[in-house]
Parts: structure tokens; C-alpha cells; sequence
């Protein structure tokens, strides 16, 4: 039998899951921060049972970054498709430059990347879970990737939030949307999504994430020719109104600028 447990940061409002089985748990995701990583440690100190491997579903480093305080000197595998580790590699030095002096220390001075490619179309068996991996390429983050574990319940990273705010720094809105629309096509109805921000709910997240994107988008447009500060106050008034709530806000704050460009 198997049975998922959510751990949600409280520096940063991002999941880890645990995923438990007869034979063990499998971590998918690794949060942000060292004191939520140490939660996730926590955890899987409390379910009991040996954790065999870790996934990692996309690029940004609320995903990765705390994986070497939650493995501590287990030498478990860390899971990823080869898009998704690359693009860890390739961007994790200027992750660190941003995000270590907001977090200070909070910000994880030893991470570890992915160690073991799964390939897209494939299954991957561990714990006697099978997690199948599917590649979704740039959308949220410039690699993404999705991982069902049965047909209902599916692993969507960052493609879905749950009733907050969302990065679009890095540029795929199209791409995202597309993402969206495939997600739409391919999961079942009765579906359960494990979000990577949020609570997991059904698939009507994906119709408010895809809107969240067009709003985010016509606003950025709207408001593009204006002074830098003014436009960025215009945009997240516009985003404030569409979801007034301040979780992640912070996110779609710092996505104005670079996405205007």
C-alpha cells in the first residue's frame, strides 16, 4: 500500500512529498531552506522507514536546494530527467548569487544535484512504487517534468499552484500554457494533483493556473511602456485583485521586470 505524505515549508510555502510503501520512502522534491529541509529529515525520521531515492521534478532550487541537509550521508540516488539535472548544474551558480543573500542563513552552502538520469517515456520502480516519468520541457522553469504513480494521482511540480501567487520569470508563458493544455488532454478526470505550492487538489487547478498566466501576461503587456516601479505596482495591483492573497507574492513581484523584457 502506498501513502503520501505532504510536508510544507514554513520559510517558504513549497511541498516536499514523501511517498511511503511496504519497502520504504521515496522524497520527491527538496524544499528551499535548511530549517524545512531538516523538517523533511524529520519526517522521514518519524515514518521509519529507509528512504531508497529522491526526485527532483524541475529546475528551481525551492525544489533541490535542501536535498543534502535532508540526506544528510545517505547515499541514496536523487532522480531527475536529463533536461531537468542539466539546467541545475548549468543555472545553480546564479541561483546561489540571487538567492543566498535573500535567505543568508537560510540558504542551504552545501546542495547536491541530481545523480540519476530517468528517461521520459519510462517507468521508474523504487520502493516497489512505480513513478512514471514524463518530460514537459521548458514551461514553468526551463525544464519540467511530471511523475504518476498511479492513474489518478500525479507529481506536477511547479506546472500547477494551488491558490497562489507564481513565478514567470524565466519567460515560457506560452510554452506553460501549452503545458497546461496537454495537462487538460491527458489527465484522467477524477485526477489528484500534487502541486508543488499549495494544497494537491483535482484538476480544476489547472484552469485557475492557466487563467493566473493570461492575466499575468495581459497585465505585463499593458503596462510595459510605463516607468519600471510604476509598472511593477500596476502588475501586482492587476495580480492582487485576480488572486487577492499574499502567499508567493514575493514571486510574481520579481517576475515583472524580467518578463516585461
Amino acid at each position: 500500500m502506498t501513502k503520501v505524505h505532504r510536508v510544507e515549508g514554513r520559510v517558504m510555502p513549497v511541498n516536499a512529498y514523501l511517498v511511503e510503501s511496504d519497502a520504504g520512502v521515496v522524497l520527491v522534491d527538496g524544499m528551499l531552506t535548511v530549517s524545512d529541509a531538516q523538517r523533511v529529515r524529520d519526517a522521514i525520521t518519524a515514518i521509519g522507514k529507509p528512504l531508497q531515492a529522491a526526485i527532483v521534478t524541475h529546475a528551481h532550487p525551492d525544489h533541490y536546494a535542501g536535498l543534502a541537509t535532508i540526506l544528510g550521508d545517505r547515499a541514496v540516488p536523487i532522480h531527475a530527467t536529463p533536461a531537468v539535472r542539466a539546467a541545475i548544474e548549468r543555472d545553480d551558480a546564479v541561483k546561489n548569487a540571487i538567492v543566498g543573500p535573500m535567505m543568508k542563513d537560510e540558504w542551504p552552502a552545501r546542495r547536491v544535484f541530481p545523480d540519476a538520469d530517468v528517461a521520459p517515456g519510462t517507468t521508474l520502480r523504487v520502493a516497489g512504487v512505480p513513478f512514471d516519468v514524463i518530460d514537459v520541457g521548458p514551461a514553468e522553469s526551463p525544464a519540467d517534468s511530471l511523475y504518476r504513480i498511479s492513474e489518478r494521482e500525479w507529481f506536477v511540480g511547479d506546472l500547477v499552484y494551488a491558490r497562489m501567487h507564481a513565478y514567470l520569470a524565466d519567460g515560457f508563458a506560452s510554452q506553460w500554457l501549452a503545458a497546461l493544455d496537454r495537462l487538460e488532454r491527458e489527465l484522467p478526470r477524477d485526477a489528484l494533483l500534487y502541486v508543488g505550492h499549495g494544497e494537491p487538489g483535482d484538476r480544476a487547478l489547472i484552469a485557475a493556473q492557466r487563467r493566473y498566466v493570461e492575466v499575468f501576461a495581459e497585465s505585463v503587456a499593458r503596462h510595459r511602456d510605463e516607468p519600471r516601479d510604476q509598472r511593477r505596482a500596476a502588475v501586482v495591483a492587476d495580480m492582487k485583485r485576480h488572486l487577492p492573497t499574499d502567499d508567493l507574492l514575493f514571486l510574481m513581484e520579481l517576475s515583472v521586470d524580467p518578463f516585461a523584457g
